[in-house]
C-alpha cells in the first residue's frame, strides 16, 4: 500500500514511523514533513489547507491511502477533497469536523446524543459573557468557539483574565469547571463501527506541577494505572458510539479519529472536549503500545470496514513522552537554534527509546528548531518507571539552547503504580 501523510508535527512523525513498521506499506510519503520524518518517509510540499493540491499530490503519488494529521486542513475540508478523487482518506468531512472546529457544535452534538458534559453558555458580546462568567463563578473556564491550535482555552481564578480572553475572541463557550484527573481516549471509526485504542494522559501546563500557562501538551503517558479497568466500556457506551450514532444520524457521518477529552469527575465521566484527528503528544505513547500493524486499521476505517477487522492488539509495556520545547514557548517561540545529541539517542537509547520531531527543519544539513514544540522523546519500559527513567535519559542527551522540559511527567502515576 502507498500511502500519504498531511502535517509535519510529532503526531505526524509518530504516525509515519509506525507506518514505516508496517510491512503492507510499500511506500511512504508526507507532506510536508520535517527534519525527523524525511527519514522515514520521502517529503514533498504541498499546502495542507488546499484540498485540490493535496488531492493532486495523492494523485501523482498514486497513493491508495491518505491521512489527514492535523484538525485545520480536516476542518478545510481536504479529506473530502481526497474522496472525491478516488483515494480512501483518513479523516472526516469538513462539516463533521466542526465537532472540533466548533465548540458550540460539539455542544448541539452531545446535546443531541445525551452525552454527558459540562453546563456551558455560548456567548458572543460582553454582556452574554459577563452573564456566563457570574453564572459559573471561579474558576472560570473560558473556550475560544473555533481552532486555536491547542491554546484557545483558558481555566483561570482571575475574573479579569477570563474576561479578557472571553472578549478578545468572536464567540466563546463559557462553562462549568470539572474537577478530577483528565483523560484521553481515541478512537477510529468509520461513521457505524467505533473502535478505541488506550487512554492516555497528557500534561498541557507549562511548568512542573501543572504550573505556568496552557500549551498544546507537554508530555503524556500510557496505560493509566489509577484508571478504572471499565473506564473504555464506559466511554464507549455513554460517550464515543452515541456521538458516532448522533453524527450519522444527522446526516454528517464521522469517519477517522475521534478524540474525547475527559474529565473524571466525583460525579462520573463528563466530555471536556472532542478532537477530530489524533491528539499530539497522546498519539507518540498510544502508537508505541500498538502492536496491530497502523496502515489496515486507517484504511479499514476510511473504506467502512472497520467491523470486519481482528480485535486490536496491545503491548503490556509503558510508555512515555516528554515534550523538548523552544526557548519563550507557549508565547512567541525562538527559531532556527542547531539541535545536537540525536545520533546519540539513536546510538545509546534505541529501540527503547527514541525521539520523534515537532518543530524542526533541515538547515545546511544541521537539524534546527522550528516552533515551539520542536522535540517528542519518547520511551518504552516494562513499566511508567523504565519507561520515565528511559524517556529522560534519553532527554539529557539532547542540546537545544534556552530549550525548556517538565520533569514530572507521569511522574504521579509511576510513583502510585
Amino acid at each position: 500500500m502507498k500511502v500519504l501523510v498531511i502535517g509535519g508535527g510529532a503526531r505526524e512523525h509518530a504516525l509515519c514511523r509506525s507506518l514505516s513498521l508496517d510491512p503492507d506499506v510499500t511506500a511512504l510519503h508526507c507532506a510536508p514533513g520535517n527534519a525527523g520524518i524525511a527519514e522515514v518517509a520521502e517529503l514533498h510540499a504541498v499546502d495542507a489547507l488546499d484540498g485540490a493540491a493535496v488531492a493532486a499530490l495523492a494523485t501523482e503519488l498514486g497513493a491508495e491511502l491518505v491521512i489527514v494529521g492535523p484538525e485545520a486542513p480536516l476542518v478545510a475540508g481536504v479529506a473530502d477533497a481526497v474522496r472525491a478523487a478516488g483515494i480512501p482518506c483518513f479523516g472526516p468531512s469538513g462539516e463533521a469536523a466542526q465537532l472540533e472546529g466548533s465548540k458550540a457544535f460539539a455542544k448541539d452534538v452531545m446535546a443531541g446524543a445525551g452525552v454527558p458534559t459540562a453546563r456551558s453558555y455560548v456567548c458572543a458580546t460582553p454582556e452574554e459573557v459577563e452573564e456566563a462568567l457570574d453564572a459559573f463563578g471561579a474558576p472560570y473556564v473560558v473556550k475560544d468557539d473555533g481552532l486555536a491550535a491547542g491554546k484557545g482555552v483558558v481555566v483561570t481564578d482571575d475574573l479579569e483574565t477570563a474576561r479578557a480572553h472571553a472578549n478578545a475572541c468572536d464567540r466563546v463557550v463559557i462553562e462549568e469547571f470539572l474537577d478530577g484527573p483528565e483523560v484521553s481516549l481515541f478512537a477510529i471509526t468509520d461513521g457505524t463501527t467505533v473502535v478505541p485504542l488506550q487512554p492516555a494522559q497528557d500534561f498541557k501546563r507549562a511548568l512542573d506541577g501543572d504550573e505556568g500557562p496552557n500549551t498544546g501538551g507537554m508530555g503524556a503517558y500510557s496505560p493509566l494505572p489509577w484508571a478504572d479497568p471499565k473506564l473504555v466500556e464506559e466511554v464507549m457506551e455513554t460517550v464515543l458510539q452515541p456521538t458516532v450514532d448522533e453524527l450519522r444520524r444527522r446526516g454528517t457521518p464521522f469517519s477517522g479519529l475521534l478524540y474525547a477529552g475527559l474529565a473524571i469527575t466525583s460525579r462520573g465521566v463528563r466530555v471536556i472536549e472532542f478532537n477530530a484527528r489524533f491528539g499530539d503528544p497522546e498519539t507518540q505513547v498510544v502508537l508505541a503500545r500498538l502492536k496491530t500493524p497502523l496502515a489496515g486499521v486507517l484504511l479499514a476505517s476510511a473504506n467502512g470496514t472497520l467491523a470486519d477487522l481482528e480485535p486490536l492488539r496491545w503491548s503490556e509495556n509503558a510508555a512515555v513522552t516528554v515534550v523538548v520545547a523552544s526557548h519563550n514557548y507557549p508565547d512567541t517561540p525562538r527559531t532556527g537554534d542547531p539541535i545536537t545529541g540525536l545520533d546519540a539517542v539513536a546510538a545509546e537509547d534505541a529501540p527503547h527509546a527514541y525521539v520523534l520531531h515537532a518543530g524542526t527543519r533541515n538547515e545546511g544539513g544541521a537539524v534546527v528548531s522550528a516552533g515551539g514544540r520542536v522535540l517528542s522523546v519518547t520511551a518504552i519500559g516494562s513499566g511508567l518507571t523504565e519507561a520515565r527513567e528511559r524517556a529522560y535519559a534519553a532527554v539529557a542527551r539532547i542540546g537545544l539552547e534556552g530549550s525548556q522540559h517538565r520533569t514530572d511527567i507521569a511522574a504521579k502515576a509511576a510513583a502510585e503504580a
